[in-house]
């Protein structure tokens, strides 16, 4: 993580924003749009979809997306208990990809590396 606050990242980000929301303001534009229609309340509530949102962060390592998720939680009045459970499943979640993203690499080698595979 750039700074030891989760506050001063995610402000540091929005800042660092401001550029693209002018130089390419439908694309900023569209993306908060997207991001408010898939958070918003549907068969999975806000709060289970921020959770979700908060754990894929996790997953694929962004600082950002974990302040702003984190952020997103608190005001939704998430427990620590569920971010906590969530996490659980977000460090599971982080390694089981990569062991079966490894097996398929181990299965494409074995297919290059036989005689008719190349």
């Amino acid at each position: 993580m750039a700074t030891n606050s989760y506050n001063d990242l995610t402000r540091q980000i929005t800042a660092n924003l401001a550029p693209l929301r002018e130089s390419v303001p439908q694309v900023m534009k569209s993306f908060s749009e997207m991001g408010k229609a898939a958070i918003a309340d549907g068969a999975l509530d806000s709060k289970t979809k921020e959770l979700i949102a908060l754990a894929i962060g996790v997953a694929v390592r962004c600082d950002g997306c974990i302040g702003f998720h984190a952020k997103a939680l608190a005001r939704l009045g998430a427990s620590e208990a569920e971010v906590h459970d969530m996490l659980g499943v977000a460090v599971y979640m982080g390694g089981g990809p990569s062991v079966m993203y490894a097996a398929e690499a181990v299965a494409a080698f074995k297919e290059f590396s036989s005689p008719t595979g190349k």
